[in-house]
Formats: structure tokens, sequence, C-alpha cells
């Protein structure tokens, strides 16, 4: 069970930090997606910071600070439901499984540090 744990949470955590970097550098594929389900540029940065910070309390959770771990993947769970969700309210179906699979392994991690 730890193996699965540390393999989910680690890939989660390169996943929310990866994506924070491409949201303050503002790459293309961020600027197109946040601009088709009508997110302003503007507010970026603050949801890199949130994914930056989700990806934080998991590595701190790795590191022993288990509630922090479980924190933060709830946190982020409920980040990417509310992209999932934006998605939906704006009919933008075609790149959905992104976040539908930023919330799977953030759900992943919370499950396996719950139980772990």
């Amino acid at each position: 069970m730890f193996t699965a744990y540390l393999l989910v949470t680690v890939l989660t955590i390169a996943a929310n930090a990866g994506m924070a970097v491409a949201d303050v550098a503002g790459a293309h594929f961020v600027l197109a997606n946040s601009a088709e389900v009508g997110v302003s540029r503007s507010a970026l940065p603050a949801l890199a910071a949130l994914k930056l910070a989700g990806a934080g309390g998991l590595l701190t959770g790795l590191l022993g600070v288990r509630s922090l771990g479980v924190a933060a993947a709830a946190g982020l769970v409920v980040f990417f439901l509310g992209a999932v969700v934006v998605h939906l309210r704006e009919r933008v179906f075609h790149n959905i499984a992104f976040p539908g699979g930023y919330l799977a392994l953030a759900a992943g991690s919370l499950v396996l540090a719950a139980l772990h």
C-alpha cells in the first residue's frame, strides 16, 4: 500500500508543480484553455499558487506530516472538481480529460493518504 501511496502522490506533486510553472510562464496551451473556459489571465498566478500549495502540502505529507498531506490532497480534489465544473458549465468537453486526470490523481492521493 505504501508503494501505491508514494507513486500516486509523487505523480500528483509533479503534475501540479509542472502545471503551476506553465500557468506562471503563460504557456500557450494554458492561455488558450483558460480563455476558452472564461478564466482571466490575471487569475493564473493565484491558480498556480493553489496548485503549488497543494503540491507542497503533499510533499510535506510524504515527509511525515500526514494530516497536512491529507488536507492538501482534499484541497486539490476541491480545486479540480471546480475545474471540471467550469469545463462543464462552459461546455468545453474536448479537453475535459485534463482536469479530470488531475482530479483522479488528487483523489487517489487523498484516498491513499487517508489509508496510509
